[in-house]
């Protein structure tokens, strides 16, 4: 049958109200480009990771940079995801910092494939495996695992920092874990191929074997232990290539599958064999068909840098309607907004992304107007979860499980409301249905941090802890248990009746100065950078690709076919 055409009255499609002219909305971007250039800077600077002297020691050795090797490996024209990309910013810097995490990985297209790379950068420290070395590489693991994703491995490392290796070698999210992960990946029929294009040792030495495919460049080494180490051990003396070079690997102990002469030849041969990898069956949600200029947005994705005020100071205070960031996003900017009339400090519908069918959660910004069922008519802040707006979005997270929907959450919530009307309102009976509904979601997870995100909201919005498939953040995202300002008056409190019961008196001048100390430094501890560092986001991202970026989540996402059993388990009503 001919499916009936659409009726001329019905409209799902947003329109916008944001004036991208107006003092403010210039204001607004004119601050973000800004951010946005500081932060590139930074992010120029940690792609030169241990620095040009140490990019030309790789290339005495006849070997390429991790992110040179990259280039190679992937697609042309294809936009590579890089995940993890400030980790360790700040951090180990009493060793010279470890730019990275002295590691690369992300998504890319490999022979029109999508894949997760990772790949060893030798320019830091050797490729040694600091803490959070070993953290990234977990993490892009359990992306690799959650979505199905082939997983390509380029090896170029020394083994564990040895200095810190009490943080990197015993506890179960360490190092080991890398190799129970390549078991684990195996069994579960995601394929895996290394390519060795330096030093494999020690432990480390394990992951190329339990991969499989093991490609090796000549000059490379793949031992357990190392001539040096050899020698005390055992006092048997050889040489590098004797004890573990790429012939005797490929002649005597057939451990490696390929041998080439150098990095661009091993790159080409990973090529073809992912080119060859079998396709397995697609995950079960809805994909329409779609052409990028026919179902693009109808409004331009730069216009969200006038959205907000990128000053930190306005984390909590910055007032918009979300339906903008949402229209930029959409398909052609259309939305079935769910209950639109109720809970209406949160936002939830369903749209496409690249023609995924998707359901939005979504903090609303602006004041909202509420009705009680007693008539009583109140203002509800924008931001914040109020009891009817939980329990609309746990609601609308169950029928996304019960009909395959993948999941959207965008953040910028300052946590649920308080005080005495909040508290008889149920509200946290309200939020406790809400938290359940995102911890026992099966479909697949995706969040933006787009603002602020504190306290028991960032949790209910699908925080880390709550095993998103992807969490993103704009430059804007702040997130702690409170905004700078509200924790900076708790602990000055604090500091001030602990000083004034040791017996000491301040002046208003100097409960000032403990005031900006403790806001300076709670502050730093909620920049996007600072969470980035320690992997609690993904990446930051430029808010004009937001959508793309979500496309590429979707598209990995798309790979697990399994989605299990959606059990809401016990819900307070």
């Amino acid at each position: 049958m001919t499916p009936a055409p659409p009726d001329p009255q019905f409209s799902n499609a947003l329109a916008s109200r944001l004036d991208p002219e107006s003092r403010k909305a210039r204001a607004n971007a004119a601050g973000m480009r800004a951010l946005l250039l500081a932060l590139g800077e930074q992010e120029d600077a940690i792609r030169q990771g241990g620095g040009l002297k140490a990019i030309e020691g790789q290339h005495g050795k006849n070997r390429l940079t991790a992110r040179e090797r990259l280039t190679l490996l992937l697609d042309p024209g294809e936009e590579f995801l890089e995940l993890g990309l400030f980790a360790a910013y700040g951090m180990y810097e009493e060793w010279g910092g470890a730019p990275s995490a002295g590691v690369v990985t992300g998504l890319g297209w490999v022979a029109g494939r999508l894949v997760m790379v990772i790949a060893n950068d030798a320019t830091v420290k050797a490729g040694a495996f600091f803490p959070m070395t070993a953290k990234k590489v977990l993490r892009a693991q359990a992306i690799a695992m959650e979505n199905r994703i082939p997983t390509l491995y380029l090896v170029d490392s020394s083994g564990v920092f040895l200095p810190l290796q009490e943080d990197v070698f015993p506890d179960q999210d360490d190092f080991g874990r890398i190799f129970r992960n390549n078991a684990v990946m195996s069994a579960m029929g995601i394929p895996q191929i290394t390519a060795i294009m330096g030093m494999c040792v020690a432990g480390g030495a394990y992951l190329p074997v339990m991969t499989d495919h093991v490609l090796m460049t000549e000059g490379s080494g793949l031992f357990l232990a190392g001539p040096a180490l050899v020698q005390a051990a055992i006092g048997q003396k050889y040489s590098s290539e004797e004890l573990g070079g790429a012939t005797m690997h490929a002649e005597i102990s057939g451990t490696v599958d390929f041998k080439e002469p150098n990095d661009h030849l091993c790159l080409a041969r990973l090529r073809s064999l992912v080119a060859r990898l079998g396709h397995r069956p697609g995950a079960p949600f809805d994909r329409a068909a779609y052409d990028p200029q026919r179902d693009a947005p109808k409004f331009a994705a730069q216009e969200l840098y006038a959205l907000l005020d990128p000053d930190p100071a306005k984390a909590t205070g910055n007032s918009y309607d979300m339906h903008e960031v949402i229209a930029r996003l959409l398909d052609r900017s259309e939305f079935d907004e769910y209950k639109a009339d109720y809970g209406k400090t949160v936002l939830c519908g369903y749209g496409r992304i690249g023609g995924f069918a998707v359901g939005i959660v979504a903090n609303q910004k602006t004041h909202q107007t509420h009705t009680s069922q007693s008539g009583e008519k109140r203002v509800e802040f924008g931001g914040v979860i109020y009891a009817e707006s939980a329990e609309k979005a746990a609601r609308f997270i169950m029928d996304c499980n019960q009909n395959l929907i993948p999941l959207i959450f965008l953040h910028d919530v300052n946590g649920f409301m308080v005080g005495r009307d909040a508290e008889w309102s149920g509200i946290i009976r309200a939020g406790a249905q809400m938290v359940s509904a995102v911890a026992n979601s099966t479909v697949p997870k995706i969040t933006v941090i787009v603002g602020g995100s504190f306290g028991a909201g960032h949790y209910a919005m699908c925080g880390k802890a709550y095993d998103p498939r992807f969490l993103f953040a704009w430059p804007t995202a702040r997130y702690a248990v409170m905004s700078g300002a509200s924790a900076a008056t708790t602990l000055v409190e604090v500091r001030i009746r602990q000083m004034e019961r040791g017996g000491k008196h301040l002046s208003e001048e100097e409960k000032s100065q403990v005031f900006a100390s403790i806001k300076a430094a709670y502050d730093e501890q909620t920049d996007c950078r600072y969470a980035a560092a320690r992997l609690w986001v993904d990446a930051i991202i430029d808010p004009a690709k937001t959508r793309e970026v979500l496309l590429t989540a979707l598209k990995a996402a798309a790979l697990n076919p399994e989605v299990a059993k959606f059990h809401p388990g016990v819900m307070q009503t």
